[in-house]
């Protein structure tokens, strides 16, 4: 790799100097502004009389990123790793919406390019890029991920016991017409929605709803107890300010004190 080529490296891969701190800025920019043309464009009075305006803004956020994202490809050696990576991917949809409606040309197939058009906003995704905290979040969601998935097995449990007994004490005549409804409900019960397009008409089924809604509120606070737990405990545990990426494969949460790579083992400028 010639100096040139590990400068921009260092610039595009968010290296700790002024040149990559103005870089991600004029992104974050760049993404603010991308998403705000997508949802204006969105609303019909403003597309008719500002239509024209909306493509052309849009049409050069869109070259803009694809320069980005041709970057990206070209100054990382794990550029296979990078395109198939979660940043990669949202890369890569963010500008796919623009270049799909020039090959979609049927009057029938507008509401696909509509479509496509929404999909502009997942630029939004490229945000966690930038957010240090979104590390230490992430971080905290993926040391309670066991935990989650013992208490959602633990809901689901109730949920179709619940059901099951609905289906039983109240029936068809209620509305329960067979177990999955019955889940419906539970789900909708025990999560303080309560659209109430199902309600019990027995005294026993009654009592079996009440109970589901006081066990509702319990159910809330769980998760996220779970969570803040973890986020209590990694606080003060790492600098999640001050981080880094690769510029080899583009792994994003290097502290500054790396000197490799945890995801490629190459070593971190």
């Amino acid at each position: 790799m010639n100096l040139s080529k590990e400068y921009l490296a260092h610039v595009v891969f968010e290296s700790n100097d002024r040149a990559s701190r103005t870089f991600d800025l004029v992104l974050l920019w760049l993404i603010f502004g991308s998403i705000l043309v997508a949802v204006l464009d969105s609303v019909g009075e403003l597309h008719s009389k500002y239509g024209v305006v909306f493509y052309t803004l849009e049409l050069g956020f869109t070259i803009l990123f694809t320069i980005e994202y041709g970057l990206r490809v070209w100054l990382t050696s794990k550029t296979f790793k990078y395109v198939t990576s979660f940043y990669g991917i949202v890369d890569l949809l963010s500008i796919l919406p623009v270049y799909l409606s020039f090959f979609v040309v049927n009057t029938q197939m507008l509401s696909v390019i509509r479509a496509l058009r929404l999909l502009r906003v997942i630029r939004i995704l490229k945000l966690g890029r930038y957010l240090a905290e979104a590390d230490f979040i992430k971080e905290s969601l993926r040391a309670s991920a066991t935990k989650i998935q013992i208490f959602l097995f633990s809901i689901l449990t109730i949920v179709l016991i619940m059901g099951a007994l609905m289906f039983v004490v109240e029936g068809p005549e209620s509305g329960f017409t067979n177990i999955p409804v019955g889940m419906y409900w539970a789900i909708v019960t025990l999560t303080t929605v309560g659209f109430g397009d199902i309600t019990p008409q027995t005294p026993l089924g009654q009592l079996l709803a009440s109970l589901i809604m006081l066990l509702g509120y319990a159910v809330i606070a769980v998760p996220t107890g779970i969570v803040s737990s973890e986020m209590a405990k990694r606080k003060g545990t790492k600098d999640y300010e001050s981080t880094k990426s690769c510029t080899h494969c583009g792994f994003d949460g290097l502290e500054t004190t790396d000197n490799y790579c945890r995801n490629c083992g190459e070593k971190s400028n």
